[in-house]
């Protein structure tokens, strides 16, 4: 049935026919049941089965197991009923707009915890003022996502490593910096002796760049300023670089910092760089990242924002 046979069937475009009978599969899938679908599309099963399996036929793809008064997706079925519902919500998500002559509709964005917290979450309320009738969510994480299937338009992320399969574009640059409070900097005599931090505990992001970035940013910056035996400092390290300027805030020690995330904190006074300007430029940039095809008005309200934010 889904052999060679179909690659005239796999390799067409959709036609008008197929479409009408995706929108019988998409019932049919969302209630795991073909006599359900006839309820909804006023028909009986057995027509529900005939256009399921001319599908079937004409895609040269399986869509359901069947077993005894029993359907369920397989895995490609699975696939393409995922992909089909996310274009059908995005297709009336725009007419609701055409109508309403506004934007509106759910926006959920997937950011790196740091970022989210110290950043995007103290502006996110400019956005809304722009776009109040946009629903914002926003999800945070370490790992990398993947689009299909989740319901994320775009994610932010901070790496020197960009997709290859993904549209994306820089939001800004970053870089590292020592810092720690007042107090904790009287207290070891910091200020301008960097010597004196061998007296000191370091914090900082094991995961910076991945998952086993360990001490990697006191690295980086301490060779750029020739220190050497960083790593016989005691140390603290967290999963996200804001917990490691909260315990620094707390005088636990002095975080590696990075200067977008707690210059307000610096403007302050809360946190001071004990050693004035020594900062090291990060190869990794901040940047926003989507499908090839998700470009939908708000996605690009909200990457136009983040840009004009970030300059």
């Amino acid at each position: 049935m889904y052999t060679k046979d179909n690659i005239l069937a796999k390799n067409q475009r959709l036609n008008s026919f197929q479409l009408s009978k995706l929108h019988t599969f998409e019932v049919a899938a969302r209630h795991s049941s073909f006599s359900l679908a006839a309820e909804e599309l006023s028909m009986t099963p057995s027509a529900i089965s005939h256009r399921i399996n001319g599908l079937e036929d004409e895609l040269g793809i399986q869509l359901f197991k069947r077993s005894h008064r029993k359907i369920s997706l397989t895995t490609e079925g699975e696939r393409i009923y995922l992909t089909f519902k996310r274009s059908l919500n995005t297709l009336n998500q725009e007419i609701i707009e055409v109508r309403n002559g506004e934007v509106s509709g759910t926006l959920t964005i997937y950011s790196r915890p740091s970022f989210a917290q110290c950043w995007l979450v103290p502006r996110i309320y400019k956005f809304k003022e722009l776009y109040p009738a946009i629903e914002l969510k926003i999800l945070t994480g370490n790992e990398n996502i993947n689009f299909c299937g989740y319901g994320i338009d775009l994610a932010i992320y901070f790496d020197e490593k960009t997709p290859k399969k993904l549209w994306y574009q820089e939001i800004m640059s970053e870089t590292i910096v020592p810092v720690c409070t007042p107090s904790y900097a009287k207290k070891h005599d910091l200020v301008e002796k960097i010597q004196n931090l061998q007296k000191c505990t370091l914090l900082h992001d094991n995961q910076a760049w991945d998952y086993e970035s360990n001490l990697d940013e006191w690295e980086c910056w301490a060779k750029t300023y020739d220190i050497e035996s960083i790593k016989q400092i005691p140390s603290i390290s967290f999963d996200r670089s804001d917990l490691a300027v909260i315990a620094a805030m707390n005088n636990a020690g002095v975080a590696m910092g990075r200067h977008s995330l707690v210059q307000k904190k610096i403007k302050s006074g809360e946190l001071i760089k004990p050693f004035s300007e020594k900062t090291v430029s990060c190869q990794q940039r901040y940047y926003v990242t989507t499908l090839q095809d998700q470009h939908s008005k708000r996605v690009e309200l909200f990457i136009d924002w983040l840009k004009h934010e970030a300059e």
